[in-house]
């Protein structure tokens, strides 16, 4: 029978969105229960040694887990998303990857303001995304995040225009597309663009940005946001391993359900 273990994220990764977070890794573990699997839970904080497992379904973070993770794939376990591809994961890694391999990314001057953002983890509170209205205020933005020793912070132009998420599983054809939920906001920080006028935008060309970054990164599981602007093309701001996909959780979890099958299986999408 196979065994899967299910590790959830840490709760200081999951700011106000650690249930969210935990339903979709539920939501996929029940699909694998339901196909024979034997599933259990753990905590990243408390993922340890144990017997042999077949699969990890994994929204791990901390580098001693995604070290633990990293040998028990050596080892001959399928893990989903892989660690390696969660470490790149990093802001200022993503933000190389697409301004180096022509994707499109947030300009890095402007006369609109301009965003700055924690790149060496995952943000972890507000303080961890500012924006700045103009150069003053990100000078100091940038003093308060070197008082924190936090040295390593994203520094892009405010793009005006409508805030649109993005959530997909790698090779499975499963990507879905949403305006910000003005009844949910991890801080808020969608108010700066306002309300969403709607403008009109190439979904399958944003399916095949995304993807290709999903393949540079090596995650399988993926979403961000980017801005579309009024002439219909967009940025894209930020990308995450495995959100929540709260919006389109039971699509979403027959799709990872699916994805894990094919990599168990011996299929993975080449970079």
């Amino acid at each position: 029978m196979t065994h899967v273990v299910k590790v959830y994220r840490a709760e200081r990764f999951s700011p106000n969105s650690v249930s969210r977070d935990r339903a979709i890794i539920d939501a996929v573990g029940s699909l694998l229960a339901s196909h024979g699997c034997t599933v259990e839970g753990v905590s990243e904080d408390m993922l340890g040694a144990s017997d042999a497992v077949d699969i990890y379904l994994s929204m791990a973070r901390t580098p001693r887990a995604l070290g633990i993770l990293r040998q028990r794939e050596a080892e001959g376990s399928t893990v989903v998303n892989r660690p390696d591809g969660v470490a790149v994961c990093r802001r200022s890694n993503i933000d190389r990857l697409m301004r180096s391999h022509g994707l499109p990314a947030a300009p890095l001057s402007g006369t609109c303001g301009y965003w700055l953002k924690r790149g060496d983890e995952a943000a972890q509170g507000r303080d961890d995304v500012v924006f700045a209205r103009n150069e003053t205020e990100k000078d100091e933005a940038l003093r308060r995040f070197k008082a924190r020793g936090v040295a390593d912070v994203v520094v892009t132009a405010h793009v005006r225009g409508d805030v649109v998420k993005f959530y997909g599983v790698l090779g499975t054809g499963f990507f879905r597309t949403f305006h910000a939920d003005a009844n949910f906001s991890k801080f808020g920080d969608e108010a700066v663009n306002g309300a969403a006028r709607h403008y009109a935008f190439d979904a399958e060309r944003l399916h095949g940005d995304a993807e290709r970054l999903a393949v540079l990164a090596g995650v399988d599981a993926y979403g961000g946001d980017c801005i579309v602007r009024e002439d219909g093309t967009y940025a894209v701001i930020d990308f995450n391993d495995w959100p929540s996909f709260a919006r389109c959780r039971a699509e979403a979890a027959g799709a990872i359900a699916a994805r894990v099958g094919d990599i168990f299986n011996g299929k993975r999408v080449k970079k």
